[in-house]
């Protein structure tokens, strides 16, 4: 009861958050474990830790869990084209970036790993229940996906993702990152997408 009028409407919760004050950690720790293996509470990672049904009031969003699960990373490539509506396919996996190792989580979270001068390019979004996370923006989803992505700046390639709704993309935005970047394969993207782009645009403007 008192972990519950603690935690309240949190989807998650940090050890450090009940280390506060004149508390026994040891006592702590001990308590934590026997309510993960009485099924009570979830360990997602150490020192974190998830509330199970029926205690749990908040489901966390994936996206708000991959981004706790990797502090610093970023939710990217298909999981926010698809949130974006670019791509039609619902993406089970959550891929996201980091500048640490490659990891698998279980559940199907995965990271990939960026170099620091390509680590940009991404917003703290509204997701649901007033939950947020670290999102890239969807011309970043795009040139994180073809960067680490052999054989990936070709028209076929792109052709492969079923891009859609493009007029949802930045191409000002996407010249930027290209040039930012300073990658020749993510000029050659920016170039093929704004050609789709235009494709797109005269056909809307051809249907009756």
């Amino acid at each position: 009861d008192e972990l519950l009028a603690l935690i309240g409407n949190q989807p998650f919760f940090e050890t450090g958050l009940l280390l506060a004050g004149d508390v026994d950690p040891t006592h702590v720790q001990r308590q934590l474990s026997r309510w993960v293996r009485s099924g009570r509470i979830h360990q997602l990672r150490r020192g974190l830790y998830m509330l199970a049904p029926p205690y749990q009031m908040v489901k966390p969003h994936p996206f708000l869990l991959a981004n706790a699960l990797m502090p610093g990373s970023y939710v990217s490539m298909q999981s926010a084209l698809a949130f974006y509506g670019l791509i039609p396919e619902y993406t089970p996996r959550i891929l996201s970036v980091t500048l640490l190792r490659p990891y698998q989580w279980d559940g199907g979270f995965h990271f990939q790993h960026l170099a620091p001068h390509l680590f940009f390019g991404y917003q703290r979004m509204e997701l649901s229940q007033g939950q947020q996370a670290f999102l890239a923006t969807p011309e970043k989803a795009l040139f994180d996906l073809v960067h680490l992505t052999p054989d990936s700046d070709s028209s076929d390639y792109l052709e492969q993702l079923r891009l859609q709704n493009l007029d949802r993309l930045n191409l000002m935005r996407l010249q930027e990152y290209s040039k930012r970047a300073g990658k020749p394969k993510w000029r050659r993207v920016a170039d093929l997408i704004e050609i789709l782009v235009r494709q797109e645009k005269e056909e809307f403007e051809e249907l009756p």
